[in-house]
């Protein structure tokens, strides 16, 4: 929106021109949403405390967190509204990935806002029937999917890329669909299990942004993406735009869900923040690099997995308690040491991930 704006204002004040430059109106992205998400944060947890509107503990969970009931949620509405606004203000509204990406993040906070509302305003346990949750976050995952597939202007857009291998990748066809339909819900959920701890979650998934976002603009540009062997996708580079309104927003978060959290981003937060990371890696290419990148929420999620078909199978349990971040509190890990721990594995794991430009 404010691009159109500068590219008018610029024919009478070159000044202006400035904003021209996609690694300028990433800066702003960032500062944008990070001003929004600080500035908002105050009002929103007052306003969420004078509504009760506080996060229910699980009694089968690890006693330490009885002290959190109470605490403000759904704060991820904070996270949504600072991200969305960004990316309108400094993306190009004429490019097909910002709308497309701003949707998929809009479906499913809603999804996950409803969720929400079920379990703490309507006092219902269950929250939004899982079989209806995963309905809609299928309408969502399979849209962009589609979307995606039919209006593909290039044979790489549809392409596997396999890290670490200069010329190996795969031409997917019509599995395209079913495939970029599984990496957005499950890159959704994963995140989702992984929001188990104060500031846990939310880390991981700005340094993944921001990534992701360097990813995006190699992509993007024709020279960069020739001189690194990957593949070019006209007009991805817009996706570092929204993904600074990202880190803009979760690190303005991070301010006020850092140990001992004062709000919770719960699943309106969760959801579409994993939703959005899914479709920004299938858009650029690199869905297996998320998975590296993304370790913290594979583990999560697999110990969740392994968790419940143990229990089926043998009637034995192979955690304490699963997602794994339960397993090491229960195990008498304070909860800092878990969390601050599981940020330096991502910092690890997000280096490797940018190291198969170079190693291939």
């Amino acid at each position: 929106m404010l691009l159109w704006l500068a590219e008018y204002l610029s024919q009478f004040y070159t000044v202006f021109g400035v904003f021209q430059y996609l690694t300028m109106r990433a800066i702003m992205g960032v500062l944008t949403a990070l001003f929004i998400a600080m500035a908002i944060g105050p009002y929103m947890i007052k306003h969420l405390q004078i509504k009760q509107i506080g996060q229910a503990i699980r009694d089968d969970g690890p006693q330490s967190h009885l002290v959190k009931a109470g605490t403000p949620t759904m704060g991820g509405a904070l996270i949504l509204v600072a991200i969305i606004v960004s990316a309108l203000l400094w993306g190009d509204l004429n490019n097909r990935y910002i709308w497309v990406t701003i949707f998929v993040t809009a479906v499913f906070g809603t999804v996950g806002w409803v969720d929400d509302y079920r379990k703490v305003i309507e006092k219902n346990s269950r929250g939004l029937i899982a079989r209806w949750k995963y309905f809609w976050q299928s309408i969502g995952g399979m849209g962009a999917a589609l979307f995606l597939f039919y209006s593909a202007q290039d044979p790489q857009e549809l392409e596997l890329i396999v890290p670490f291998f200069k010329d190996v990748s795969v031409h997917l066809g019509l599995l395209y669909i079913l495939f970029t339909y599984f990496v957005i819900v499950g890159t959704s959920n994963a995140v989702n299990l992984t929001d188990g701890l104060d500031g846990l979650a939310i880390l991981p998934t700005v340094l993944v942004a921001a990534a992701l976002g360097v990813f995006a603009y190699l992509t993007g540009h024709s020279v960069f993406s020739e001189y690194l062997h990957i593949p070019y996708i006209r007009g991805s580079g817009e996706l570092v735009v929204f993904c600074a309104a990202m880190v803009g927003a979760g690190m303005g978060f991070l301010w006020f869900n850092t140990y001992p959290a004062q709000v919770f981003m719960g699943d309106v937060g969760a959801l579409s923040l994993g939703a959005a990371l899914g479709v920004i890696a299938v858009i650029v290419r690199q869905e297996l690099v998320l998975l590296i990148m993304g370790g913290i929420f594979v583990i999560e999620t697999l110990s969740v997995i392994l968790q419940v078909g143990s229990f089926k199978l043998t009637g034995k349990r192979i955690f304490r308690m699963a997602p794994l971040h339960h397993h090491f509190e229960l195990s008498g890990w304070p909860e800092p040491r878990i969390i601050v721990r599981f940020w330096i594995i991502t910092v690890i794991l997000v280096l490797i991930g940018l190291a198969t430009l170079k190693l291939r």
